[in-house]
C-alpha cells in the first residue's frame, strides 16, 4: 500500500477482466477468492495485534442473515440491507469484545471465547427455522431482470467489479489504520497491556476500535457472498468451517502484509476447488481438515505466510 499508482492500475487491471469474455467458471473462483480476501483482511487487523478470533464465521453469517432476512421479509433492498448487516455485526461484536477486554481475557482463552461464539450463532441460526430454513437453509427472493439493479441480482461480470471495490476498499482500510497512531498503540497494546496503559494508550478504546473494523469487513464479506450465492445456510455462513477457512487464508497468506490474504484467499479456494475436482463427494468436509494440517504447519514453518517470504526474497 506504499505505493498507490502501482495499487490503483493493479486495479483498474483486475477491472476491465471480464471485458475479455472469460468462462463463467474462471470469474466464479475470482469472485469467490475475492470474497474469501475481504473477510481474511478483516481478520488480520485483530490477528497481526495479538487478537486472535476463532468466531468470524459469526459476524460473516450474522451479515448475511441480517441482510437476506431483511430482503425477504421486508423488502429492504440489498444496498441498504448489507450496510444494516454490518451494523448488526458490529453491534454483535462489541457485545462480545467488551467484557473480554475489560477482563483481560486474552491470548487463547480469547479465541475459545470467539469459538464458542461462532458456534452459538450457527445453532441460533438453525434453531431460528421458521424465519431462517433451519439447516435447510434460504433463498433471497429472485425479482425480474428489470429490477435486477435495485435487488442486487445481475450477472458474473456486475457482481466481480462490485466485489473488487470492497476489496479495495478493505486495503484502503488497511492502510488508513496502518498510518494511524492507532496503530502503533496496538503494537504496544500487543507487547505488554500494562506498559501500554502506563503511558496513557486506553487499551480496551483501542481493541474495540480494530474489532469493530474487523467484524464490518466480515460481514461484508458474508452478505455479499450469500447475494452472490442466492442461497445462505448456518453450515454455508458461518461456524468454525467458514471461521476456519478465513484463518487459515489470513495466516497462509500472511497477515502481516496487506496482500497477504488476498495471496491466502487464491490457496484456500484452489485448495478446495481440487478437493471438490478430483475427489468430488467423497470427501465432504475434508477441506476444514485440511486447514488445519495445513494451518499448523504454517505457523511452524512460515510464520509470516508467503507475503513475508516474498518480501524476504525480495
Amino acid at each position: 500500500m506504499s505505493r498507490p499508482i502501482p495499487m490503483a492500475l493493479a486495479l483498474l487491471a483486475l477491472a476491465t477482466i471480464p471485458l475479455f469474455g472469460p468462462p463463467d467458471y474462471v470469474l466464479h473462483l475470482l469472485i469467490t477468492a475475492t470474497l474469501t480476501a475481504i473477510a481474511g483482511t478483516g481478520w488480520a487487523m485483530m490477528g497481526r495485534f495479538g487478537l486472535v478470533s476463532f468466531g468470524h464465521g459469526a459476524f460473516f453469517g450474522v451479515g448475511a442473515y441480517t441482510m437476506a432476512l431483511l430482503w425477504n421479509l421486508y423488502g429492504v433492498t440489498p444496498w441498504v440491507g448489507i450496510p444494516l448487516g454490518i451494523v448488526v455485526a458490529i453491534a454483535a461484536g462489541v457485545t462480545l469484545a467488551w467484557p473480554c477486554f475489560r477482563l483481560r481475557v486474552v491470548g487463547h482463552y480469547f479465541a475459545l471465547v470467539t469459538l464458542a461464539a461462532g458456534e452459538i450463532v450457527r445453532i441460533l441460526m438453525t434453531a431460528l427455522r421458521e424465519a431462517t430454513g433451519g439447516s435447510l437453509g434460504m433463498t433471497p427472493n429472485r425479482v425480474a431482470a428489470a429490477d435486477g439493479l435495485a435487488a442486487m441480482q445481475f450477472g458474473k461480470a456486475g457482481f466481480w467489479w462490485l466485489t473488487l471495490a470492497c476489496w479495495a476498499l478493505g486495503l484502503l482500510v488497511w492502510w488508513a489504520l496502518d498510518r494511524a497512531m492507532a496503530s502503533k498503540a496496538l503494537a504496544a497494546i500487543a507487547e505488554d497491556e500494562d506498559a501500554a496503559a502506563s503511558v496513557g494508550i486506553r487499551v480496551t478504546r483501542e481493541k474495540l476500535r480494530v474489532t469493530m473494523l474487523s467484524v464490518g469487513l466480515a460481514a461484508l464479506a458474508g452478505a455479499l457472498t450469500a447475494q452472490y450465492r442466492m442461497y445462505l445456510s448456518p453450515e454455508s455462513v458461518s461456524g468454525l468451517g467458514i471461521s476456519l477457512q478465513i484463518v487459515f487464508g489470513a495466516i497462509a497468506g500472511g497477515m502481516y502484509a496487506p496482500l497477504g490474504p488476498t495471496i491466502g484467499a487464491v490457496l484456500t479456494i484452489g485448495l478446495d476447488e481440487s478437493l471438490r475436482v478430483f475427489f468430488g463427494t467423497e470427501l465432504t468436509g475434508a477441506a476444514p481438515f485440511f486447514y488445519g494440517i495445513l494451518l499448523v504447519l504454517f505457523m511452524l514453518f512460515l510464520p509470516r505466510g508467503i507475503a513475508g517470504l516474498l518480501e524476504k526474497r525480495g
